[in-house]
């Protein structure tokens, strides 16, 4: 049971997830071939217990008309528990889908290995999870929905890796379960701790999710991880051709913007403007399908940095940005400011962000507006420097296709983490810098008085970097009589999700060993001669 309600059978989840009338078992009968009498007895009775051969049911079934082959464990076969036979079982299964292209979603409910086979069961974790990483390495989703109970060698293996996985409100997920802990240590398991909504709160799991939404959100999420792929493969969308993107939307590379548009001064007092939209804003505003991730799947959680799963202009994508909205208070006009100041916790779960995009070829969207990386002890004992080192070789040598879109402020190594992309736009009052400009004005002139002057002389401003060729294109923003009425932000992400929406388009048909060679010359003459 989850908190006061009656535990759902295996069998009735499946049926509740996907489409009616669409489940079609793919289980071959299996026999008792034990020795031992108790074993033998406990089998004998967890078959008349639940209709069930074995503690596993593997199939296919459609959600919203897609085929996704399912496997599931039934608690109440001795408590879920994985053996010889149900170990092949699941092998066979993720070997079918892998075979067949299918999504691939696992619920599991499980008290891990089963004791009575020993140690020749516990080995069954090494092919499953072999056989669940040859599915992702072909470029297929798999996503779990931890149920009530799953602990010991199934979370350990093919419970802990989902592209997405969510879990049961008040769930006990654990590694070492509760019964055992006590005996092997004389005292409980302190509370609260294998709890699914502490392990979300701890970027173990993405989502806490009742039994009833698991259809709707696998679908949302699906539409997303192999949403249009499989249609433009069938003929039924047609692929975007390759071209520019559409023209009336800003100032493009090769124009020549001299020293006219707004001055470094007036860039970097808009961009710190508490009322300024962020990424979040740009989500609801331009995108379909949004799934927030939590976290880097290995237990940390960063609020500075945003993880999604979102169609934008109707191209599915995995979208990473750092967040305005988690800011401890207002963003000063004067004063760097708004957002929390990224960690490398951040920069792991934006480097989940590109193993998934990696992972199911789909287009990577960074989003920088950031004050700047976190200063502290713990950032540099977690090793903050290393952590931006990684996300740029990660994201020069990411095969999919990467856009990145300045937003706002664009300050030091967080922003250049996620900056090194196939197209870089920016919102014309977004900016680009070493340091925050303060930081600048102290180390040459040991006084922050001097921040915008420095920040002129650096060439911070979009009109600057598009002159160097860091960027690709500027979208235009409301000039500064109209955004002081603070009713015109909307026309502005509208513009920003069409240009977004016709850039991915145009990356994702373009062939990938000629836009990877693009993006390391671009990057390869940067500060060269043009």
């Amino acid at each position: 049971m989850t908190g006061t309600n009656p535990r759902t059978s295996a069998l009735e989840l499946i049926e509740t997830v996907v489409d009616p009338g669409s489940w079609r078992r793919w289980d071959e009968p299996v026999d008792i071939t034990t020795d031992d009498p108790d074993y033998r007895a406990d089998l004998e009775r967890a078959r008349e217990r639940t209709g069930l051969d074995e503690s596993v049911i593997t199939g296919e079934g459609r959600i919203e008309g897609r085929r996704v082959a399912i496997v599931a464990c039934e608690f109440r076969f001795l408590a879920g528990s994985i053996g010889v036979a149900s170990g092949e079982r699941l092998v066979r299964a993720v070997e079918r889908a892998t075979a067949e292209q299918l999504p691939l979603l696992a619920v599991p409910a499980s008290g891990g290995t089963r004791m009575q086979e020993g140690t020749v069961a516990f080995l069954q974790m090494v092919k499953v999870a072999a056989a669940i990483t040859d599915h992702k390495a072909a470029g297929l989703p798999y996503l779990v929905h931890l149920r009530h109970p799953t602990t010991g060698g199934v979370l350990a293996s093919w419970g802990s890796l989902g592209h997405v996985t969510a879990a049961e409100p008040g769930a006990l997920i654990g590694f070492l379960g509760p019964r055992v802990h006590e005996a092997l240590y004389g005292e409980e398991f302190p509370p609260g701790v294998q709890v699914a909504e502490n392990l979300m709160a701890h970027g173990l799991v993405d989502a806490v999710l009742p039994p009833e939404r698991l259809s709707e959100v696998a679908a949302r999420v699906l539409r997303v991880l192999c949403g249009d792929a499989a249609a433009v493969a069938n003929g039924a969308v047609p692929a975007a051709e390759p071209s520019g993107p559409a023209a009336g939307t800003g100032l493009e590379a090769g124009a020549d913007p001299g020293r006219g548009g707004p001055s470094a001064e007036e860039s970097i007092r808009r961009s710190r403007r508490g009322e300024r939209p962020g990424v979040r804003d740009l989500l609801r505003a331009a995108a379909e399908d949004v799934s927030p991730l939590s976290g880097t799947g290995a237990g940390e959680h960063d609020p500075g940095l945003l993880l999604a799963l979102a169609r934008v202009g109707g191209t599915p994508c995995v979208v990473l940005g750092h967040d305005r909205a988690a800011r401890h208070g207002d963003a000063a006009a004067d004063g760097p400011g708004g957002g929390q100041p990224l960690g490398p916790a951040g920069l792991r779960t934006a480097r989940r962000g590109m193993r998934i995009a990696a992972e199911l070829g789909l287009p990577l969207l960074t989003v920088v507006d950031t004050a700047g990386a976190a200063l502290s002890r713990e950032a540099e004992e977690g090793g903050l420097a290393g952590e931006i080192a990684r996300c740029l070789a990660d994201m020069v040598t990411l095969p999919a296709p990467t856009l990145c879109l300045l937003l706002g402020q664009g300050a030091g190594g967080a922003a250049l983490a996620l900056l090194p992309a196939d197209r870089v736009l920016a919102a014309r009052h977004a900016w680009l810098s070493p340091l925050p400009p303060e930081g600048a004005s102290a180390i040459l002139y040991r006084t922050t008085e001097r921040a915008y002057e420095i920040a002129d002389r650096q060439g911070v401003r979009s009109a600057d970097l598009l002159a160097h060729g860091i960027v690709d294109r500027i979208v235009e923003e409301e000039p500064e009589d109209a955004a002081a009425q603070g009713t015109t932000y909307d026309s502005f992400l509208a513009r920003l999700g069409d240009t977004l929406g016709a850039e991915l388009a145009a990356l994702r048909a373009q062939d990938q060993d000629e836009r990877l060679a693009a993006r390391r010359a671009r990057h390869r003459r940067i500060g060269l001669p043009r």
